[in-house]
């Protein structure tokens, strides 16, 4: 038995149970938060293929159906259940077993709880004791009454005088007694057919056993043949969930980058997207305050520009013009007395011909645009889209950041599937499995050098019951041939003393197979009682137990064998009486095809569960998943140098422009004087003066005012009114003291708006990269749960299937009990009933050979008339 609990050790190294330690299972700690955000649950997790385990096909069919002679063997079965009615004696026997494995002692039974235990199994016994009794006395009453009879009669009683009285109704007793007999004969004939076909049954069946054995034997060869590889099939199978995760992790990138962003699309966007909007809307209100500020300055400065040098040349003219009206009127003429009012007059309004608005004095707005052009070159408009960009770009962050992490899973995967294939070859399992074939192959061998021993045997057991069924022949036979002789040869016009010689051998027959009768019939009852006790017995206690599963109830009973030692399967196995494994569970499991791993529980001797918690996913390898982390605070959606021109454009220097100043020469008109009016006014005063020099040189100049009102003054005036922007210089300027105020608050808003946004991506987005991660983690922590799932399921049902174990146990109950035991049984009712049978038959015989007999004397009547009618 040694080598067979190494056997089922090696088969089964690869075995493993699907529970994880709880250590080892948690792989990924829980996320414990301040915030009372709903939780998801991890996505599922792809179902691996790992396809199917080489499956083992055996021939073994443990299934006996009788045919016609299974009649019969109900019959026997009901009778038996007539004389012991009684249920199983389970507890019985299990009492009879405990309190008698020191041996059994003729003091012990003294004791009053073993009498009880007697008293209760004469009880159970009852209906055979009783059968058995009725066939001792019919074994020691039968040659006793026969040598009586036969000394009777020879005394010339008991029916041995040769004389016949004479009898009214002789006819209807003979006629009885034939029919009577005739029955009893066919009765008997009906047993000793019985019998013969439960002996030749039994022949036949044997026969069939060969083939039970050689099948049995291939079944275990195919189970010693298929395991190895279907051992093999489950260590293999590990490449495929390791081929899993390696895929999963070369598409980290994708797969955990796109559920972060698809999580993210679905609970941090809706809230990015309010906050990237109002940045835009922001960012857009500054760009266009930026932009009206840049085309406000460029108009101002424009202005600025053509104003003062306008100005300049104008007072220029001005002057000029000024003194050729002053040396004008210098002239002589203006010294007479009606001319020297008017030059009077003119000469004092020559103070009038200056420039109203001095432009010089107002300060330049270059560097102030020059910095408004550096804070447009930054692309705000962009922000929003960076914002987008940046969830586009997650699965690229994520690979980046995941890339050490992965090449060291690698490595260590790698490093499980190499310790896998060692821990495989440290085991011969295959040379152990080669001589396992060896053993079988020799031992069928063996078995079948004894097919001609059993053959022999079998025969001589066949020729021994025909024998035995040749002793109620030869009555039959007797009993036949008188019937048939003394029918054909009785005359009923014969008297008793002149009967034919027909007549006479057929009464002589009858008494010839009464006398055999008596000779055989004790010593068929002998063996009928015997056969009765042993197989009657064996079938209650014994096939039918077996058949319903009740005689391994006996056997797995607790504390049976030993009371150290619980169970007793576990105990011779694997020296281990406590381990919960019973004949019945093992043989449940074996007829339903598991395997043989989960039928024996050989976990609780070899569990390899610890072996593989410890090199599928074990703590390393989950430490180093643990380190999968995915960090979004690099994300920008404005850099430094962004945030230096928007606090630049704030200090701009436009609000440090004095616009009261602009404001205040802008009001003022271009001339202190209109030119025009003071031409006119000119004009009409040279046309009181005497026509001469001085008048043609008076209009002269009021011509010259004239021009350079048209020449220069209206050109500085459209320069006030419309500049490029079709606005005055006095709504640009106002526009610029506007939105100068407006400049630091729009500057303060963009910025706080994009940290708004950048805070949602980097803080608020983080725990659903967190769950993300950790259901990641957990899918691919689920590969190695399938595979280990996977292996235990195999290991239960696929792997190994144990049917040929139970299929030996049904064969076994089969010969034993449908082919010989139901045989036996049925053999000796079938004999037993033409024992009973021959009673009848000797009292019949005996009455009819009167009838046919030769008599010695007969009645006479004085009359002379004899009438037997």
């Amino acid at each position: 038995m040694l080598w067979i609990r190494w056997l089922v050790l090696l088969l089964y190294w690869g075995a493993t149970s699907g529970e994880q330690q709880p250590e080892e299972r948690g792989s990924v700690p829980a996320e414990v938060r301040a915030d009372s955000r709903r939780q998801r649950s991890p996505p599922p997790v792809e179902p691996l293929d790992f396809g199917f385990v080489p499956a083992a096909v055996y021939d073994t069919h443990a299934y006996y159906e009788p045919g016609a002679v299974g009649l019969l063997f109900h019959i026997v079965h009901a009778f038996l259940y007539v004389v012991q009615p009684h249920s199983f004696p389970k507890d019985l026997i299990v009492k009879v077993i405990q309190q008698n494995m020191g041996g059994i002692k003729i003091e012990e039974w003294r004791k009053p709880e073993n009498v009880v235990l007697l008293l209760q199994w004469l009880y159970y016994e009852a209906g055979f004791l009783i059968c058995a009794a009725i066939g001792v006395v019919f074994l020691v009453l039968t040659p006793i009454i026969g040598m009586c009879f036969c000394v009777c009669r020879c005394c010339e009683n008991c029916g041995g005088e040769m004389h016949q009285r004479q009898r009214k109704n002789v006819d209807c007793q003979r006629g009885f007694y034939t029919a009577s007999l005739i029955a009893t004969s066919i009765f008997i004939i009906l047993g000793v057919l019985i019998a013969y076909a439960a002996n030749h049954n039994v022949s036949t069946q044997i026969k069939s056993t060969r083939r039970f054995i050689n099948t049995n034997m291939r079944d275990l060869r195919t189970f010693a043949n298929n395991t190895p590889a279907q051992i093999e099939y489950l260590t293999s199978q590990y490449t495929t969930a390791k081929n899993k995760v390696l895929s999963e992790l070369d598409n980290i990138g994708p797969l955990l980058g796109g559920r972060i962003h698809s999580q993210l699309e679905k609970e941090v966007v809706p809230s990015l997207d309010t906050a990237l909007r109002m940045a835009g809307a922001k960012v857009e209100n500054a760009i266009k305050a930026m932009r009206e500020t840049k085309e406000a300055l460029e108009n101002v400065s424009s202005s600025l520009e053509v104003l003062q040098d306008g100005t300049a040349k104008l007072k220029a003219s001005l002057s000029e013009e000024r003194s050729s009206l002053s040396n004008t009127l210098s002239d002589p003429a203006c010294t007479n007395g009606a001319v020297s009012h008017t030059c009077n007059s003119i000469r004092s309004t020559l103070s009038q011909l200056v420039v109203n608005a001095d432009f010089s004095r107002l300060p330049d707005v270059s560097n102030a645009l020059a910095n408004v052009n550096t804070v447009l070159r930054t692309d705000l408009s962009n922000i929003v889209q960076k914002g987008y960009s940046s969830f586009n770009d997650t699965p690229r962050l994520v690979k980046e950041q995941t890339k050490n992490i992965v090449s060291g899973v690698k490595t260590m995967l790698d490093k499980i599937g190499t310790e896998i294939n060692n821990f495989a070859k440290m085991f011969p399992v295959e040379a152990s499995l080669a001589n396992f074939t060896i053993f079988l192959n020799n031992g069928q061998k063996n078995i079948e050098s004894y097919y001609p021993q059993v053959d022999q045997i079998d025969f001589y057991r066949w020729i021994g019951c025909v024998a035995i069924l040749c002793m109620v022949v030869l009555v039959i036979a007797f009993n036949i041939l008188g019937l048939l002789c003394g029918t054909c040869g009785y005359d009923k016009q014969a008297t008793p003393t002149t009967r034919g010689c027909l007549s006479n051998t057929g009464g002589n027959l009858l008494m010839a197979g009464v006398g055999f009768s008596f000779i055989f019939a004790w010593m068929l009852m002998a063996m009928v009682t015997a056969l009765f006790v042993v197989g009657g017995n064996v079938e209650k206690l014994l096939c039918e137990p077996l058949a319903n599963r009740q005689l391994f109830s006996i056997i797995d009973t607790p504390f049976l064998v030993h009371p150290a030692k619980k169970n007793f399967l576990p105990g011779m196995l694997f020296q281990n009486p406590n381990i919960d494994l019973t004949l019945g569970s093992m043989y449940r499991e074996c007829h339903e095809n598991n395997g043989l791993y989960h039928a024996l529980q050989l976990e609780t001797m070899f569990n390899i569960n610890s072996f593989l918690n410890r090199t599928v996913y074990n703590k390393d390898l989950a430490k180093v998943l643990e380190g999968v982390q995915v960090d979004l605070q690099d994300i920008s959606l404005l850099e430094q140098a962004g945030r230096d021109n928007l606090i630049n454009f704030a200090n701009s220097g436009v609000g440090q422009i004095d616009f009261d100043v602009y404001l205040a020469e802008v009001i003022k008109g271009v001339t202190v004087v209109d030119l025009l009016s003071f031409s006119a006014d000119l004009e009409a005063q040279t046309d009181n003066l005497p026509r001469g020099a001085l008048e043609n040189a008076l209009k002269g100049h009021a011509s010259s005012i004239r021009q350079i009102h048209r020449e220069q003054v209206v050109p500085m005036e459209q320069a006030m009114k419309y500049v490029k922007a079709r606005s005055t210089l006095s709504q640009s300027i106002r526009q610029l003291q506007r939105m100068s105020s407006d400049l630091p608050v729009k500057v303060t808003n963009i910025l706080s708006a994009i940290d708004a946004a950048e805070y949602l991506i980097t803080h608020n987005a983080s725990h659903v990269v967190k769950q993300e991660t950790k259901g990641y983690v957990e899918s691919l922590v689920g590969y190695f749960k399938q595979y280990t799932e996977w292996v235990r399921n195999s290991l239960t049902a696929e792997v190994a299937q144990c049917k040929p174990i139970s299929n030996i146990v049904d064969s076994m109950e089969i010969v034993a009990c449908s082919f010989i035991i139901d045989s036996v049984n049925t053999f000796w009712f079938g004999l037993g009933g033409c024992c009973i049978l021959l009673i009848p038959s000797i009292i019949f015989s005996v009455k009819l050979a009167k009838f046919y007999r030769r008599m010695d004397t007969e009645d006479v009547f004085e009359d002379g008339q004899e009438n037997w009618n």
